[in-house]
């Protein structure tokens, strides 16, 4: 079963597989899915992770497989016939997580998703990005970037990369972030503090963000609170998709850059962007490169006097 993106640009809407762990029944944005396999014998890999099955060669390329029920901590689950593989690609890496079998995809709204709140992701230690009613159940959506990078760091954002950038000039110009994941969230504060942008307002989707911007405009201090947006894409409430919509549809905020700085970059993804009016998008762990991306469309000057 192959996957296609099948959205219009902007809708803030998304399309949820759900599957089954065990008896329990969680969703995956589509837009991470690069095809469904069945499952296969995978071949173990000594002195490797606990949660790693293995890996299989569906055609000419190595793909390594995650345990979901062994991730969640919950019974392992005998192998049947009707098991699957999801094959996800996200952050530059393609990755296979074992499920017990697919349900459906379902085309929901990102107003509909509801943000988990403390007690379900408490100190950002869970692992939902969204809970969704569908047909009467709750769904709950998964953060696969997040149970990749707890197996293996390097895939998260390379904070290695703004290390040598401490001591660069202050930059007071105001950069407004939408990142839903509080984790990613502060690690980006951190990042960008690190390479000297110091004004710096953290939202936690793009609504709320939208809300600011609008505040902003109706108080008519937009340009003194905002010279850079930079937004996530995949957000509870409203995507970073259609926050570029609505930025860039606007006569008096569409000359503000937006940045979308997402792990689901690739090249569908990023025709939307550039459909939408987005100025540079980059994928989520080249901290590094956002860095020069926010230098370059806030023209920000090089040692030597040279603009970027």
């Amino acid at each position: 079963m192959e996957t296609g993106i099948l959205l219009e640009s902007g809708t803030n809407e998304l399309e949820i597989l759900e599957f089954r762990v065990g008896s329990n029944y969680y969703g995956i944005n589509v837009a991470k899915i690069r095809e469904i396999l069945p499952y296969q014998v995978p071949t173990p890999i000594p002195n490797a992770d606990a949660r790693i099955e293995g890996i299989f060669m569906p055609r000419d390329e190595i793909i390594s497989i995650v345990d979901l029920s062994r991730v969640m901590n919950l019974p392992a689950a005998q192998s049947t016939a009707g098991d699957m593989y999801i094959v996800t690609n996200f952050n530059n890496l393609n990755t296979a997580f074992h499920v017990q079998g697919v349900e459906g995809i379902h085309r929901v709204s990102w107003g509909d998703i509801i943000e988990p709140d403390s007690t379900i992701n408490a100190s950002g230690m869970g692992m939902a990005t969204g809970i969704v009613r569908i047909e009467g159940r709750l769904i709950i959506i998964l953060d696969f970037e997040k149970i990749v990078a707890e197996i293996n760091p390097e895939t998260g954002l390379k904070i290695s990369d703004v290390e040598h950038m401490t001591g660069r000039s202050r930059v007071d110009s105001p950069i407004l972030i939408a990142e839903d994941s509080p984790l990613l969230g502060k690690m980006l504060l951190d990042c960008l503090k690190r390479a000297g942008f110091a004004n710096i307002d953290l939202t936690n989707n793009g609504k709320e963000c939208w809300d600011k911007l609008s505040a902003y405009q109706e108080q008519g201090v937009l340009d003194q609170k905002v010279a850079c947006v930079i937004t996530d894409i995949e957000m509870p409430q409203m995507d970073g998709h259609h926050l570029t919509k609505l930025i860039k549809s606007d006569e008096q905020m569409m000359h503000i850059p937006v940045i979308i700085f997402s792990s689901l970059i690739n090249d569908e993804m990023r025709k939307k962007g550039e459909s939408l009016g987005a100025d540079m998008q980059l994928s989520k762990p080249e901290i590094g490169q956002l860095v020069g991306a926010i230098d370059q469309v806030l023209q920000i000057e090089n040692a030597d006097g040279t603009s970027v």
